[in-house]
């Protein structure tokens, strides 16, 4: 359960903070949004300091796809159903990140094995013919080099797929530790194992640590993946979901040369990457599901066995899991933390492509902290609201995490169930009145946490594949111990004293 990209690309490591410091600009959060706008910001003239819980890109960046594109399977003619102005700010926003990468990388001279790719979304049903063909149309309107096509390299027909020219795919991991490396080189200072517990905004703003240090900055950027101070409200706005990666090597004659996804199938994503000697790394992503959904073990046998089938010479090495945060209007949120803020900001929801979203919010971000806003800034404003537009979804999200509420009170098991828990098995049950996350390890021996997160007090559910505690209202994971592993949350789980009879 550790990504390629984690796998391939170790670091030296930066200390916690354990000082009191005061700079221009604290980013919270080490990952692609967090590192690019400090990279920007950096590059600007201004004093940072990143403040990021665990290590730097390995989190949701250090487990994503990779994939860095405009092209983000069917949007654009959704979006210029709404208005084509959006649909060609998006598009051009989307393709100025992808851009913007690799003419960093070729400034700063970092070697992240960017490829130029095609990316397609494809179809095998024929009833998704005429949708592909719309999607062509409109993303060659919003000025993408888009087409629809018929035929692609891999290794099974399609109906049809939407093709866009000039995109890439690169390693997540080595792009953004070089941007450490360039950043601190220039006096920005890196804080890893340092989580955020609080903000007061004002003049200045103030960060607290879970370790008693302060940050006293003039302004703050919240890029957390799911925002853990949400004034806002984002969450109402807000679904998060899983998915599973499956990767290994392939044959460079099976090299499907480009980028692929489809919705059937609860989503498939295919590329490759370089290996030494000439070999490639095939990347498969799909089967979408929400945290805390449980048979995760299933899901990955799943994917497995669809590679399998269709790269039957690939040769799984590697599997992990990766996380999305998708808004109720499908554009991501960057901007004022909320309506009042005035120093305050905040990067997420980038809806499963993090990548180009995340270089685009290091761009935005450091134009409305230094005055010099991007053109497309209001686009992604979180200010924005469209009740007519975002209303049933909206509706849905939070019924979903009502039901959750409820539900999952109501169908907490009791002690006696315990009997019945196998080593390496984790559920949720009853005692004295109180929920209870317990896992039964490998040598029989049983653990117990609170099953209420400590985000909004959802009950959590187990993940028997990646052995963590996920809460299935907002995304916020936890280790076997309670310890947070990804936020919203902030606090552990607390530790309960179970003693079986």
């Amino acid at each position: 359960m550790v990504s390629y990209w984690m796998d391939s690309a170790p670091a030296p490591g930066h200390p916690p903070l354990t000082e009191d410091l005061t700079v221009d600009v604290a980013v919270i959060g080490g990952g692609i949004a967090g590192l690019s706008a400090a990279w920007e910001l950096t590059r600007a003239g201004r004093s940072v300091a990143v403040l990021e819980a665990d290590r730097l890109a390995a989190g949701v960046t250090g487990n994503t796809s990779a994939k860095l594109s405009a092209q983000h399977t069917l949007i654009y003619a959704e979006l210029a159903g709404r208005d084509p102005g959006t649909a060609r700010g998006y598009a051009r926003s989307q393709q100025e990140a992808v851009e913007h990468v690799a003419r960093t990388a070729a400034e700063l001279g970092v070697d992240c094995e960017l490829e130029r790719r095609p990316a397609y979304t494809y179809a095998r049903s024929a009833g998704q013919v005429e949708r592909l063909r719309a999607e062509a149309r409109a993303a060659a309107e919003a000025g993408l080099a888009a087409s629809f096509v018929t035929a692609t390299a891999l290794p099974f027909p399609v109906a049809g797929a939407v093709k866009v020219e000039d995109q890439a795919q690169f390693h997540p991991r080595k792009y953004l530790l070089g941007l450490a490396e360039a950043m601190t080189a220039r006096g920005c200072r890196i804080f890893e194992r340092t989580r955020v517990t609080g903000l007061r905004e004002g003049r200045p703003c103030r960060v607290t640590t879970e370790g008693g240090a302060v940050v006293t900055a003039a302004d703050v950027v919240v890029a957390t993946h799911y925002p853990i101070f949400d004034r806002a409200l984002l969450f109402a706005r807000m679904e998060v979901t899983r998915e599973l990666v499956v990767a290994g090597t392939l044959p460079p004659e099976d090299d499907p040369e480009g980028m692929y996804i489809t919705s059937e199938d609860n989503t498939r994503s295919v590329r490759t990457a370089p290996l030494p000697g000439g070999r490639r790394l095939l990347v498969v992503t799909g089967e979408s599901y929400k945290p805390g959904a449980g048979r995760v073990g299933d899901r990955f046998d799943r994917l497995a066995a669809w590679t399998g089938e269709h790269f039957p010479r690939a040769r799984i090495t590697h599997r992990w899991a990766a996380q999305d945060n998708h808004t109720t209007d499908r554009l991501p949120f960057v901007g004022p933390l909320h309506p009042g803020a005035g120093h305050a900001y905040v990067a997420t929801g980038f809806g499963g492509w993090g990548m180009s979203n995340g270089v685009l919010a290091g761009l935005l971000l450091s134009g409305l902290v230094t005055g010099e806003e991007r053109p497309w800034a209001g686009l992604y404003d979180p200010r924005r609201l469209h009740p007519g537009r975002e209303a049933v979804p909206m509706a849905k999200a939070q019924a979903t995490v009502a039901r959750h509420f409820v539900a999952d009170r109501l169908a907490a098991g009791d002690a006696g169930d315990l009997a019945e828990l196998r080593p390496g098995q984790g559920t949720v049950v009853k005692v004295n009145g109180r929920r209870c996350a317990v896992h039964r390890d490998e040598q029989g021996r049983v653990h117990a946490v609170s099953a209420i997160c400590t985000h909004l007090g959802c009950v959590v559910g187990f993940n028997e594949a990646e052995r963590t505690w996920e809460c299935p209202c907002h995304g916020s994971r936890f280790g076997l111990d309670g310890r947070v592993l990804q936020g919203p949350a902030v606090s552990p789980l607390e530790p309960v004293e179970l003693k079986e009879e």
